[in-house]
């Protein structure tokens, strides 16, 4: 079953700022999590909430997984060291 992507708003807005090269590099990442999606055990974040991570170089993807809906909901894209602010 192969899932569809989508993104907050927010996260196409911050996309347009990145370098094109690490803009290749997330696209390449996020189509790949659509045809091969990992192990959720594996890239559950920790805590009490529904968010997945993947690793692209220095910057992190975080998404949710909605299996109702057949969706990734991509919600924040940034570099490793302020990602995580404000989840």
């Amino acid at each position: 079953m192969e899932y569809s992507i989508e993104f907050r708003p927010a996260v196409l807005k911050i996309l347009k700022r990145f370098p094109k090269r690490d803009l290749v590099r997330i696209k390449k990442a996020i189509e790949e999590l659509v045809r091969n999606l990992p192990e959720p055990d594996t890239t559950k974040m920790k805590g009490n909430n529904s968010f997945h991570k993947i690793r692209t170089g220095d910057y992190r993807i975080i998404y949710e997984i909605h299996n109702d809906r057949v969706v990734i909901l991509i919600v924040k894209v940034g570099h490793r060291k302020d990602v995580y602010k404000g989840l």
